[in-house]
């Protein structure tokens, strides 16, 4: 393995406006309880969109200049005193939200609840790099041999069975709203758990016809309409037992909500950019569960994602396109749009 150098390329937010700029940055030191990687693939993740655009969101929570990303696949090139056994060489990823370890949720196990997280990418520099430093804590190690696009998706992979796996979906008929990347991973993890029937619902017909490549039952277009015609194809004319709403459209949940069964129950991972009024006399009178859900569950899901790895789902079939981090301009461009599954950017080569 070559010596680690002292600067590296990376993607920097260094102005508050829209854009990154692919500069020449010195290489980071691990302090203690660190590890240096060196990024060999990273995700573009829909955070990664808003950073880039400058959206409300952005402007309210980046303090430039920083690197942005956190969906990534790497190396441990260096590692500091009390990393806990992780050496140079192992293949890693890391859970992107930091947590304290000190509250109580985090002193509990329920660390995905603490309220100091810091988000990789967001409240700290992130993987758009060459080189990046992370808490050891943070830190997951794969298997040698794991493919590398899988590995780098294990992020949102993780929301997508976060999110899957809030009810028990055997036998059950599941409406997905957002053909994203979480949406789409989310498909063979309700198959593999034996959901009835997925129906997955959006706009764009090129995402639709991914979920029905990553296997869903049924796909229709958005809202409220088309997702009831679907049940009611179906035979489940009373509506669904579970929706995910994946996409953050304002109007999704409200669909959601129309088309689950009295005593349905809906998980909430997409975040709108506005308020959603919701009737909430509506979601008391039909018994109705709304559960929010946010990253994954530190580590739990991340084991579960493993096994679902091992058990043949892979999360790497919703890579569309890969790119070298120097096109990255280009691949934005396409990330934002909806002609895409999930986009890779190339940093490096194993071993080199």
């Amino acid at each position: 393995m070559n010596a680690v150098p002292t600067t590296m390329a990376a993607l920097v937010k260094d102005h508050a406006g829209p854009g990154l700029e692919l500069r020449k940055v010195p290489v980071p030191r691990p302090a203690v309880g660190e590890v240096l990687v060196k990024i060999l693939r990273t995700g573009i993740c829909g955070t990664d969109l808003q950073i880039h655009r400058w959206s409300s969101w952005a402007q309210r929570t980046i303090d430039p200049p920083m690197i942005p990303g956190h969906e990534f696949v790497g190396e441990i090139v260096a590692a500091a005193a009390e990393t806990g056994g992780f050496v140079p060489g192992q293949l890693v990823g890391a859970e992107g939200h930091i947590v304290c370890g000190r509250c109580r949720h985090c002193r509990a196990g329920d660390g995905h609840l603490c309220p100091e997280t810091r988000g990789l990418g967001v409240g700290r520099d992130g993987v758009f790099a060459e080189y990046a430093t992370l808490p050891a804590t943070a830190v997951w190690r794969h298997p040698p041999d794991i493919d590398l696009d899988t590995a780098t998706m294990f992020d949102p992979f993780g929301n997508a069975v976060h999110a899957a796996t809030q009810f028990p979906v055997l036998d059950q008929t599941v409406a997905v709203t957002g053909a994203g990347p979480i949406g789409l991973m989310a498909i063979p993890v309700l198959q593999h758990l034996h959901a009835r029937a997925v129906v997955v619902a959006d706009p764009s017909e090129f995402r639709r016809d991914l979920a029905i490549k990553q296997g869903a039952s049924a796909v229709c277009l958005a809202g409220p309409e088309p997702l009831a015609s679907a049940a009611k194809e179906l035979g489940c004319p009373e509506g669904f037992d579970i929706g995910l709403e994946m996409s953050g459209h304002p109007d999704a949940l409200g669909a959601l909500l129309a088309t689950v069964a009295t005593g349905g129950r809906v998980a909430v991972l997409g975040l709108p950019a506005q308020a959603v009024r919701t009737d909430w006399a509506d979601i008391s009178t039909r018994m109705l569960t709304v559960q929010g859900v946010s990253g994954r569950r530190i580590f739990h899901t991340w084991h579960q994602m493993a096994a679902l790895v091992d058990a043949g789902i892979t999360p790497a079939s919703v890579v569309t396109h890969h790119f070298a981090h120097t096109d990255h301009a280009t691949a934005f461009d396409l990330a934002a749009s909806t002609s895409a599954g999930k986009l890779i950017l190339t940093w490096s080569e194993r071993g080199r």
